[in-house]
């Protein structure tokens, strides 16, 4: 048992693992966990788990499954823990594997178990794996969870069942942005332009405020679609109608998108104008417009910008 003394320490030490999570520190991360063990609360099932994260946080997975090895108790969250652990960094046959041994040993699931399940299910694009989930997800009483029911929309529609996907949206009785926002980007990814602009239409009518993910999406199903007219008004309205300054990633469809249609000289003054500093994606991006267009002149001052010194791409075009 933990002295009363060690047990106040816990929530100190759970509050340095969580700084490690969002730095992705190793170096400080290896300390702590070595001052929870000098303080003898390591095998505590908080500080455990918050270790399985910190460390997969760090792509430290031998560690994480290590650490889980050797916990004699392995309550639920931990499960959840290395599950989602797993499942984050794209090792979904491993985080599916962690769940068929949760489940032969028996351990309860909860709210946080099936979102990382499904996530890898949809990794692996086993739609037959995800249905079965979505009957767990259902039997277990998760059907009102937006985070189970958004994961669930994300499997279906990434395996290519849309209908399903549809299905659980509209059966839902209540609905936020990231819900939508993942209906969207499900039609985007299948070429359904025409419903992602009907579903950004339908959530903006429905007083949900759309966020910059979901303007990502909507920026993305025009640069693939070819709506340039749209892209440009739908980029227009983001600071003026729903106050949200233009990221990277929006000025990268507009990139993307001005140049597929051999627009270069207006994505060069759109990326000239941005408020945030572009990267080298960015700025490859344009160069590859200018290549499949033959846009030299365009090609040499970029490649001036970002080289620091002139030199001719004329051959590369």
């Amino acid at each position: 048992m933990y002295k009363s003394q060690e047990l106040k320490l816990v929530p100190l030490c759970a509050t340095l693992l969580d700084a490690c999570i969002s730095s992705k520190n190793l170096k400080n991360l290896k300390r702590i966990h070595a001052v929870t063990i000098t303080l003898g609360i390591s095998s505590h099932d908080f500080i455990r788990t918050k270790l399985v994260s910190c460390y997969a946080s760090c792509a430290q997975l031998h560690h994480a499954n290590t650490i889980f090895s050797f916990a004699n108790r392995k309550p639920t969250f931990l499960f959840n823990a290395l599950i989602r652990a797993h499942s984050n960094l794209s090792n979904f046959a491993q985080s599916l594997s962690l769940f068929r041994f949760m489940v032969l040993s028996y351990k309860q699931f909860d709210r946080h178990t099936f979102p990382s399940v499904l996530k890898s299910c949809a990794g692996l694009s086993s739609l037959r794996l995800g249905k079965q989930v979505h009957g767990a997800v259902v039997v277990n009483g998760f059907s009102f969870d937006l985070a189970n029911l958004n994961a669930l929309i994300s499997m279906y529609a990434k395996c290519g069942d849309l209908a399903c996907a549809r299905k659980v949206f509209d059966g839902m009785v209540e609905r936020n942005v990231v819900i939508w926002t993942t209906m969207m980007a499900g039609y985007g990814m299948h070429g359904m332009f025409g419903e992602v602009f009907e579903m950004f239409d339908r959530m903006v009518e429905a007083g949900e405020r759309p966020d910059g993910v979901s303007l990502t999406a909507l920026l993305s199903a025009c640069s693939h679609g070819g709506f340039v007219e749209k892209g440009r008004e739908y980029f227009e309205m983001m600071e003026v109608k729903f106050g949200i300054k233009p990221g990277l990633q929006h000025y990268t469809c507009m990139v993307d998108m001005l140049g597929r249609v051999g627009e270069v000289e207006e994505a060069e003054r759109l990326i000239l104008r941005m408020k945030v500093e572009p990267d080298e994606a960015l700025w490859g991006a344009l160069l590859g417009a200018c290549r499949n267009h033959g846009k030299v002149e365009v090609a040499e001052r970029i490649a001036e910008r970002v080289c620091g010194r002139e030199f001719s791409l004329a051959s590369s075009v």
